[in-house]
């Protein structure tokens, strides 16, 4: 049957293009996934990088509310750690009564950044990571659970209150944050793009087994966020897939530069051992025509238990981005329905 299909958004920027366009190629492509069905349209929070536009996904959110009909938006995530959970419920909250019923708040501990960076963000930022799980908690009370009665803000309430609440998910890479969800008995979202799935199973089976109901979800919902391309070929989804080897060799070695072109990948000099190294990502990777990538992001979602597979697909052409999506979200509808 067909997956439940997402998009996580990054506003890559490309090279020979500029910060500015990354964020209308998000727009633009928000748009175009609300059409062909995807159900959510996640932004990625990232600061001073050269890589990545994204650095404020409420605003991209409330832009993509204003312009699209049905699909779900939200974050993925705020990194909680750098701002107040009161702001951020107010943020939500405001989002929420222009698309209601329509948000999702993804939160993550993760700086997004480098540590300097962080600090000028927030100059408690060490701090304020070890008090993730409270922040959680001080967000879903200002949300609506409320807070505790001795809690000190416990007479501050976030505006605007309303009807509804945005959907509140903890996206992580690592077992805390599949064991936090759990706790709370929220939605958990692991980051397979970021480790290529390296005890992405075993957080997804803590989460489950860990996972206690609450009055928001009664049982685990778990998805999974890969990076995934394709084209009308298997060969031409392999030339495309050239600009993020070269940017994935970039990132190991803890650069993070423009996204570049299949050209620029075609005559970089490789080392024997960049070589090898683009071997074993081109085994591991999801790329291939509609068909065969479908079948892989089953297998992805089957073997770690996940109900959603949201995908991340930068791309150096916005036309072959959009036609990646356009095609996975056709192939995927052409999926026989359950007996």
């Amino acid at each position: 049957m067909p997956l439940a299909l997402s998009i996580l958004d990054q506003s890559t920027v490309a090279s020979g293009r500029t910060p500015p366009e990354a964020i209308r190629e998000t727009l633009a492509l928000a748009k175009l996934a609300d059409q062909w069905g995807y159900r959510r349209y996640w932004l990625a929070e990232h600061h001073n990088s050269a890589s990545h536009a994204g650095t404020a996904p409420e605003i991209l959110i409330a832009a993509i509310a204003a312009t699209t009909q049905r699909i779900r938006i939200g974050s993925a995530g705020v990194m909680l750690p750098h701002y107040s959970a009161l702001k951020v419920a107010e943020q939500f909250k405001v989002l929420e009564a222009i698309a209601p019923g329509r948000i999702d708040l993804g939160v993550g501990r993760a700086p997004g950044s480098d540590g300097r960076t962080a600090f000028a963000l927030n100059p408690n930022a060490n701090e304020a990571a070890d008090r993730f799980p409270q922040q959680v908690q001080e967000l879903l009370g200002w949300l609506g659970d409320g807070l505790p009665a001795n809690h000190p803000f416990a007479r501050v309430s976030a505006q605007p209150e309303g009807p509804t609440r945005p959907e509140v998910w903890v996206l992580g890479s690592s077992d805390f944050g599949a064991q936090l969800a759990a706790y709370f008995g929220l939605p958990y979202c692991f980051a397979h793009f970021i480790t290529d799935g390296r005890g992405s199973e075993e957080a997804m089976a803590l989460y489950r087994d860990g996972f206690r109901p609450s009055k928001h979800l009664a049982a685990p919902q778990g998805a999974v966020a890969v990076f995934a391309l394709t084209a009308s070929t298997e060969a031409e989804a392999w030339r495309l897939f050239r600009s993020r080897e070269l940017w994935r060799l970039s990132r190991d070695k803890g650069v993070f530069p423009p996204l570049p072109s299949v050209e620029e990948a075609e005559a970089y000099p490789y080392t024997e051992a960049e070589r090898a190294q683009v071997e074993r990502m081109r085994a591991r990777a999801l790329v291939g025509a509609p068909e065969q990538v479908v079948a892989k992001l089953a297998a992805v979602a089957a073997a770690h238990g996940a109900q959603e597979v949201a995908v991340l697909t930068p791309c150096h052409d916005p036309a072959a981005r959009q036609a990646s999506f356009r095609l996975l979200a056709e192939a995927n509808a052409a999926l026989p329905a359950a007996a």
